[in-house]
């Protein structure tokens, strides 16, 4: 699986990809990242990527220009654009995305978002080096959440990690993928047995130290969040 992120802030991704399980499954070649800075594709010397909006009103619009010139060096599977009225991401979505696409670009807008006429550009690019894709001019508009960010990193951080988890190989074993076994969120427990904080004891339950593991899987389904 391949992600290209286009944004203005490239510096941002450089801690939380380059550690931990992502960080692997790079090395182990079962994902590649690649970030793509727009202002890269400006064309003046003020590396100028976004604009006042026509019609007037707050913060600024990223140009077409940039972004399709960017785009052009592409041929991904799915385009996807972050916005607060977009489509609510979610696990299943996720899954869905690991077994459908092998090359997903995400556009990080800012401040008031992209130009409207990217989505008709990419839907029509048929005619471009779009053609050699599998979904050839497939663009969707994602929501991580009900709620406003400033930016579109966080989000395309967040479905760097859901996906990435549902790609064999990631995880080590896909019967760590904890959805598959229980749903989402169920609670876990470690050393010590019985954890004493201020003269109250906070024991783990029973079931888990009973070795009986039919009994604790219907404790996990049973105690699902």
């Amino acid at each position: 699986m391949r992600f290209d992120i286009i944004t203005i802030f490239p510096k941002i991704f450089d801690s939380y990809l380059n550690e931990s399980i992502i960080k692997r499954a790079q090395k182990n070649k079962k994902i590649k990242i690649n970030i793509i800075n727009l202002r890269d594709f400006a064309t003046d010397k003020h590396k100028t990527v976004d604009e006042k909006p026509y019609g007037g009103g707050p913060g600024m619009v990223f140009k077409i220009e940039p972004l399709i010139k960017a785009l052009s060096k592409l041929s991904p599977d799915l385009v996807i654009l972050f916005s607060a009225s977009g489509k609510q991401f979610n696990s299943k979505i996720a899954g869905d995305f690991a077994k459908k696409y092998n090359h997903i670009v995400m556009i990080a807008g800012h401040y008031e978002g992209v130009d409207e006429r990217i989505k008709k550009v990419i839907v029509n690019c048929k005619l471009s080096r779009y053609a050699g894709s599998r979904q050839a001019g497939k663009i969707i508009e994602l929501s991580v959440g009900p709620y406003v960010l400033t930016g579109g990193e966080l989000p395309a951080m967040i479905v760097i990690d859901a996906v990435s988890r549902h790609i064999p190989g990631v995880l080590g074993k896909m019967e760590s993928l904890e959805e598959k076994r229980y749903g989402v969120g169920v609670p876990m427990y470690t050393r010590p047995e019985v954890f004493v904080y201020r003269g109250k004891k906070y024991p783990v339950p029973k079931v888990f130290l009973s070795g009986n593991h039919k009994e604790i899987d219907n404790w996990r389904k049973n105690h699902q969040r």
